[in-house]
Parts: C-alpha cells; structure tokens; sequence
C-alpha cells in the first residue's frame, strides 16, 4: 500500500472515493444541446470534484472516464472523446502538477492512438512525485478485463516459475490487479440515476459502500458531493462481521 496516501480518517470521512460519471448526453438532450457540449460540460464537472476532493482531504479519488464497452459509440463521438482527453491532459498536467497531484491512468490503453498515449505518459511522469491527493482516470477500463489481465499475469509468473500456484488467493490477485498498491475504495458514487456498477472495478468494490444519485453528472455540485460524503459517514461498515 502506497503509504503516502493515507491519513488518519478523524472525522469518518472516505479516503477513497470512486465515481461513475453518467448523464453527460442525457444532459444535452434535456438542454436541447449537441452531445459533445455534454461532455465538455462533463470535464468542467470533472475540474470541480477534483477541487472539492483538496478541500474536503480526500486522498484517492477514481474517475469512469470511458469504459470498454463505450467502443460501441459512433466513431465520431468516440474521436471526440478521445481528442477531448488528450486536450484536457496537455491543458491540465501543469495545474495538477501545481496542486500537488499525483495522476495515473488505468485501463488498457493500448487500444489509444499514440498522441494520446505519449499525453498520459508525460502526465503521468510529470506528477508521480505529487502526494496530496491520487487522481486515477479509468479510460479503456472494465473490471472483467482487470481481473483477466491480472490472471494473465499470474499464469505467466507461473510459468516462470516465480509463483506456487498452491499459493493463490486473495492477497495474491490484489497484488496484480489495477489499484493494488493504494486504499481499498470506501465510497462509490454513480450520478445519472440509473443503479448498477456498469463492470467499474467489480473487484475493488466488494465491500465498498454504494451511493446513488439522479442528479446528471454536468449538474453534480458541491451540495451533491458532500450529501454523499454525509450518507457515507452514516454508515455502519462491518465488512461481513459484527
């Protein structure tokens, strides 16, 4: 576990907090706007939680940028996004250099073309020194493809004869698993009013606790993020114990 993101939760608050962004095209079509201006909308909705996470000490916070099933969009809108990451990335590194944030992109990206590649790579370089909060961008991610990735990745250990296969359990497979080395996700918020985890770190999130929001994501405000911080705080975690 990555030590320099912890600290001691006082106040119950989650150090970790992951969220599914939804609602960006239904909140063009409520707005009688194309589709793209949703997602532009999205990114400033995006800026706004990632300075909220500073102020109220949140030290892990996750995003579902673009999932692996998003493939199946048209190809326009998926240029669009893609080009819309890589822009946000170059425009943004400095600042979140500048705020002393860490960020790192999960999800396989060899499916990203090489400008955008050679962005998260710079981005990443520039702020893997910044400890005051972890900023983790799944783009390209599903959960089935984590937990097949990281199999993968044990088999081949394996074969090198590296690991006993007598000794896998658990602990083994978080240690090869995207999100291994940080803490486990307390709270994940999905906005956009519909009810399911949509394959986002199914393995991750065994005990975390779940919060639903209608609210789309280009409206979610400080007063959507803090009533979710607060309804985890009410919170009875037992993990499956007393």
């Amino acid at each position: 576990m990555d030590k320099k993101f912890l600290y001691k939760n006082i106040n119950s608050y989650p150090k970790h907090i992951a969220i599914i962004m939804d609602g960006n095209r239904r909140w063009a079509k409520k707005n009688k706007q194309l589709k793209f201006v949703g997602h532009k909308k999205g990114v400033k909705t995006v800026k706004k939680i990632i300075g909220l996470s500073l102020k109220y000490k949140i030290k892990v916070l996750t995003l579902y940028a673009f999932s692996s099933e998003n493939w199946t969009r048209s190809s326009h809108e998926i240029n669009f996004l893609m080009n819309l990451f890589q822009e946000v990335l170059d425009i943004e590194t400095i600042n979140l250099k500048k705020q002393n944030i860490c960020l790192k992109i999960i999800g396989n990206i060899d499916k990203l073309n090489f400008s955008l590649k050679k962005s998260i790579t710079k981005a990443e370089f520039l702020t893997k020194n910044n400890n005051k909060l972890l900023l983790n961008i799944a783009i390209n991610y599903g959960g089935r493809w984590d937990i097949t990735n990281s199999v993968k990745k044990i088999i081949l250990k394996i074969h090198q004869k590296k690991i006993d296969p007598n000794n896998i359990n658990e602990n083994l497979i978080n240690n090869y698993i995207c999100l291994n080395n940080i803490p486990s996700i307390d709270l994940v918020i999905r906005t956009g009013g519909e009810y399911r985890i949509s394959n986002f770190l199914i393995w991750q999130i065994a005990y975390s606790e779940l919060y639903f929001t209608k609210t789309l994501w280009p409206d979610f405000s400080e007063y959507d993020f803090k009533k979710a911080i607060n309804e985890f705080k009410k919170r009875n975690r037992r993990f499956g114990g007393d």
